[in-house]
């Protein structure tokens, strides 16, 4: 069985492209930050994970997901390989088959508002958190 179900935020809108040919199909790529259940010391909180959606489903994703959006997605695991410049590379994607939204349109743009602009972002790639928002992250 190959079932995954994955609950995050969206890291960025999603890319939405159209495949060729006489019926175009929208192709929709986004990732999703889920939440780790433990952490070790110096390991990351969260996992990027590569959502791939199709037809209606990538038409919907285009619509109405944004970033920071959480959402849960049911789907299955594919794997592939291409070779890039002479290198085999590996890809890992979940395709959706179900995408739904994890909380309400208002929850999410309460949460965005509150949320740091990109310009306190460190060298480090990671953003400063004001104080008093411990309580209120997703990721806690």
């Amino acid at each position: 069985m190959n079932k995954a179900i994955l609950m995050g935020r969206l890291t960025r809108d999603p890319e939405v492209r159209y495949s060729q040919g006489e019926k175009q199909m929208a192709i929709a790529r986004y990732s999703l930050a889920v939440n780790r259940s433990f952490k070790r010391d110096g390991e990351p909180d969260a996992d990027f994970i590569n959502i791939v959606s199709f037809g209606k489903a990538g038409e919907f994703a285009e619509k109405y997901f944004r970033k920071g959006q959480l959402v849960c997605v049911v789907g299955r695991i594919q794997t592939s390989s291409y070779e890039k410049d002479g290198v085999k590379q590996y890809r890992t994607d979940v395709i959706a088959e179900e995408q739904h939204f994890a909380e309400s349109k208002a929850s999410s743009e309460s949460s965005a508002a509150r949320r740091p602009e990109p310009s306190a972002a460190q060298g480090d790639g990671f953003m400063n958190i004001p104080d008093g928002m411990e309580d209120e992250l997703p990721f806690n």
